[in-house]
Order: structure tokens, then C-alpha cells, then sequence
């Protein structure tokens, strides 16, 4: 009997393709690997498997901290309690770096939090005449220029999957 899973839940393939052959590139420098369907299949739905398992266990930490929001040391106390300890440290290095490349990739401002971003929006609005002050438009502007450049971000990604997707058409044929 063969499990169906909808598509929301589905990896995107190209990723985990380039995941996989990446770290197959890492092992084994000098040896060219191919990949077939199945087994990247196989890749593909022990992760979406392996992230439930982690979001469930992070969500029971989340709720026993009596919070609504999950965050990273939910995840990381969660690697933990399922016993992946191992993966916890060099997590921490890679998310660190990432908000690094993040901040720098904005400007140089680490990005505001939501709690922020309220209370900044109720200060402006308690302002004493209706008109936008000048603070608020750079911050409206700067929030639409993050948002173009994360919709350019996705359309990157969107165009790698679809060039690796037809590099595997062409592969198969």
C-alpha cells in the first residue's frame, strides 16, 4: 500500500537532489555520483518524517513553556530529547552565521522583532496629526524593499528547482 502525501508536504526535489549529491560531493571528492529516483524519494520522505517528528517534540516544549511561538531553542532542546544532542551544537553555529549573512544582507540591522515593530507602529499612530511622519514612511519602505527581495529570493530558488527538474527529464530520457 502506497502512503500519499499532498503536495504542501512534499520536499521540493530539486533541494533535496542538491542536498544529497552536495554531501555525496563532500564524502567522495574524486567520484561523480548519480542518484536514482528512488532512493531520493527515500531522502525526501524520511526528512518530511524526521521534521515532524521534530516539530511535534518542539511544539510539547513550546506548550509546556506556555508559549504560542516555537522558537530555535525549542528546536534545539527537542534534537535533544529525541536524542540527536550531536546536531545541536553545530545548529547553533549555522543559524548564528545565518542571521550574520541576514543582518549584513540588510543593511547591517539585525531585523526588528514583532513586539518592536507593534509597539513602534502604536507610537506612531498615537501621533497627534494623521499624516505619515517621516520615520514611519523609511520604515514602511525598508519592510517593502525585505519583502521584494525575499519574493526575489523564492523566485531564485523557483527557477533552480525547475532548471534541476529538467536536467533530471533530460536524465531519464
Amino acid at each position: 500500500m502506497e502512503k500519499v502525501v499532498s503536495e504542501t508536504e512534499e520536499l521540493p526535489k530539486a533541494i533535496v537532489r542538491r542536498v544529497v549529491k552536495e554531501k555525496l560531493s563532500e564524502c567522495s571528492p574524486d567520484y561523480d555520483f548519480n542518484v536514482h529516483k528512488d532512493a531520493l524519494l527515500a531522502f525526501s520522505e524520511s526528512a518530511r518524517i524526521f521534521i515532524h517528528y521534530l516539530s511535534a517534540t518542539a511544539n510539547d516544549i513550546c506548550k509546556e513553556s506556555r508559549r504560542q511561538t516555537m522558537n530555535a531553542e525549542d528546536v534545539f532542546k527537542a534534537l535533544e530529547e529525541i536524542e540527536f544532542s550531536e546536531f545541536v551544537k553545530p545548529l547553533r553555529a549555522s543559524l548564528a552565521e545565518f542571521r550574520k549573512k541576514n543582518a549584513e544582507k540588510k543593511g547591517g540591522a539585525p531585523k526588528e522583532n514583532e513586539a518592536n515593530k507593534k509597539k513602534r507602529k502604536l507610537d506612531d499612530s498615537s501621533a497627534k496629526n494623521g499624516t505619515k511622519t517621516k520615520q514611519k514612511k523609511q520604515d514602511t519602505d525598508k519592510e517593502e524593499q525585505e519583502e521584494e527581495e525575499e519574493k526575489e529570493e523564492e523566485v531564485e530558488v523557483e527557477v533552480e528547482e525547475q532548471e534541476e527538474e529538467e536536467e533530471d527529464n533530460h536524465e531519464s530520457e
